[in-house]
């Protein structure tokens, strides 16, 4: 992937992020405005652990509207406001766990909202791409030790899973009822990808239930016993910037008017990051250089709460294709992601510093 070509398409261009102030979302606007874009940022208020986007000031740094998704007519009016060139779509309830209590919530925001940012994309006719990120979650997981590719069976066992399944399958009707690339040029002149990932790890994600955050709060907040509640569990650990990287290059290419790129995309780690949850945990440890592990002791209603044990993608799609790969190892990801929480809690001015850090580390830009 050529980074400065990157940097060349994206200086420039107004784009739209819905669910700018979550983990992912701040990455993305970071990474967006060294590129030289004009962000336009729609989320929720910033809650808590939101801290990396308030910590970096980035509400200053775009033009920022706190807007529910599930409202499609103040979506219709700042999609048709700003006019955006290129759209992605990140804002969701994101959590398993949480999706178990707070079903409707969840399935609301992730399909319904999906639709109404999808509508408002299409009676905007300044948007020439549009990114919609859903999850590794969306596949009917058969507990596999293989990767999925992107044309298995969707499916969802839990709310979340479930209503991520959902909105994929909307967009892609979507994708071709209104954006079909068949008729690019002639019905119309937006191209829509699916990006789909899992087990993002990367600093500022401070969220309930995920096991970073956790080791995080214990070690570096807390008692520093770290409780953990599936050991064995395979999860195919990445770097937040790798599908980022992904998600751009798609907007870049589908902006272009490459309907090859039109679709559904895996973006995954190498083989070597497919890591259980306790190797990680005892890993990440090693690197803070204190901190214990234990095996959580769940209650009979928390034992209720599904949860993968192998769940992994195929991505020669997104290689051959794409000329997308992964660029981080198991080890380096481990290391910055730890780094980024250890420097930060030393001195929290310096979030903004290393975030910068790390993202001219991932990408090849020029200055």
């Amino acid at each position: 992937m050529d980074d400065k070509r990157l940097q060349e398409f994206y200086r420039g261009k107004k784009v739209l992020v819905t669910g700018h102030t979550g983990f992912k979302g701040s990455w993305l606007t970071h990474v967006l405005l060294l590129l030289g874009a004009d962000v336009v940022g729609v989320a929720l208020p910033v809650e808590p652990d939101k801290r990396m986007f308030t910590q970096t000031d980035l509400q200053s740094r775009v033009r920022h509207y706190e807007c529910d998704v599930r409202d499609a007519d103040e979506i219709q009016k700042i999609v048709s406001t700003e006019k955006p060139d290129i759209v992605f779509h990140l804002a969701a309830q994101a959590l398993v766990r949480r999706s178990y209590e707070e079903p409707v919530f969840t399935i609301t925001t992730n399909v319904v909202g999906t639709t109404n940012v999808l509508e408002a994309v299409r009676t905007t006719p300044t948007v020439t791409a549009m990114v919609v990120i859903t999850t590794d979650k969306v596949y009917e997981n058969q507990e596999w030790v293989y990767g999925y590719r992107e044309n298995e069976k969707l499916g969802g066992y839990d709310p979340y899973s479930g209503s991520k399944a959902a909105a994929d399958i909307v967009a892609n009707a979507y994708r071709l009822s209104f954006f079909n690339p068949a008729k690019y040029g002639d019905a119309h002149t937006t191209l829509l990808g699916i990006a789909r990932a899992g087990n993002v790890i990367g600093g500022g994600d401070w969220s309930e239930d995920r096991l970073v955050p956790d080791i995080m709060r214990s070690v570096l907040h807390g008692d520093g016993n770290v409780s953990i509640r599936n050991p064995h569990a395979v999860r195919p650990w990445e770097h937040v910037l790798e599908p980022l990287s992904g998600y751009l290059l798609m907007g870049m290419r589908l902006a272009k008017g490459d309907t090859e790129v039109s679709g559904a995309w895996n973006f995954g780690p190498q083989h070597t990051s497919w890591v259980t949850v306790g190797d990680f945990a005892t890993k990440a440890l090693a690197q803070l250089g204190k901190g214990s592990v234990q095996i959580a002791q769940d209650s009979a209603v928390a034992q209720t709460k599904h949860e993968s044990t192998e769940l992994v993608l195929d991505t020669t799609k997104a290689y051959r294709r794409l000329g997308w790969a992964s660029r981080w190892s198991f080890e380096k990801t481990l290391k910055e992601t730890v780094r980024w929480y250890a420097v930060t809690a030393e001195d929290p001015e310096s979030v903004s510093r290393i975030t910068q850090e790390q993202i001219l580390d991932y990408f090849n830009f020029s200055e």
